[in-house]
């Protein structure tokens, strides 16, 4: 499948099971896996779409889904090992999709020895797609997305999270936090196309965030650990991963790694949509 192929693949899963329950799921349409992690009919449906087309077409490639990773936790370690594999995300912000956001993503990516080498993100409610491969660029739909020339004040650039607790502290000379998009397939691109300058996310999962790495990366961007070290979507991370434009996560971990801790925070719910 070529890159075309692929995104109209997620077009047509978005097509078939998530636009035509957004705005309208019923109440037996929308599940919690747990406290305040929603999953929805349209998640699964779309997952299922996707991933028997891919399967079809990659036989030999492991197809991490988010949602099929629930009931099968043998598949992200069979995906840590794969020389060839994809990711997918169905649903990526699906509080956002619940809530009638017109921020949520359906998103794939593609690795090779746990590399990725081709990203796709498609955003139906915006009618947006970005995609990336490796060494050819990003795109936001047909145009190919620039390297940001960034302001070399530190206080000047705009940092986004979801995490409550990091808004409310200080972590001078940068200016504090502001709310995120709630949606990994909106923050990225938003950060691409120079919304924000960085992100702060606590929890990392390959179908999260292997996307919008790639696409970060074709425009000069970055993405790494708390340790410092650069993010792999093949490589278990437990907490914590800092993503923006240019060598920006590097400059601004020193002044974030004291909070970057996760104590006091375990149960600490992200933001939610005031809509």
């Amino acid at each position: 499948m070529d890159n075309h192929d692929v995104l109209d693949l997620m077009k047509h899963a978005a097509d078939t099971a998530i636009l035509p329950r957004w705005r309208s799921l019923a109440d037996n349409e929308v599940q919690e896996k747990k406290p305040g992690d929603l999953v929805t009919v349209a998640d699964t449906e779309a997952e299922a779409i996707i991933t028997a087309e891919l399967r079809s077409a990659f036989p030999e490639a492991v197809v991490l889904g988010e949602e099929a990773s629930a009931t099968d936790p043998d598949l992200i370690e069979r995906f840590y090992r794969a020389e060839h594999s994809f990711t997918v995300d169905p649903v990526d912000g699906t509080a956002n999709f619940v809530n009638g956001s017109q921020d949520f993503a359906v998103m794939v990516a593609e690795l090779r020895q746990g590399d990725p080498v081709r990203s796709w993100i498609w955003q139906p409610g915006h009618g947006v797609a970005f995609t990336a491969e490796k060494g050819a660029g990003a795109y936001r739909n047909s145009t190919r997305l620039k390297t940001r020339e960034i302001d070399e004040d530190v206080s000047a650039w705009r940092g986004v999270t979801s995490r409550k607790s990091l808004k409310k502290e200080k972590h001078e000379p940068l200016s504090r936090l502001h709310s995120a998009w709630w949606c990994c397939g909106v923050d990225y691109p938003n950060v691409a196309m120079g919304r924000a300058d960085f992100l702060v996310y606590k929890h990392v999962m390959p179908w999260d965030h292997a996307p919008g790495s790639l696409i970060l990366a074709e425009v000069g961007g970055q993405a790494i650990r708390k340790d410092g070290k650069d993010y792999s979507p093949a490589e278990p991370v437990r907490k914590w991963l800092i993503a923006g434009s240019s060598d920006i996560p590097r400059k601004v971990l020193p002044y974030l790694s004291n909070s970057l801790t996760g104590k006091g925070t375990n149960n600490e719910p992200e933001d939610l949509l005031s809509l």
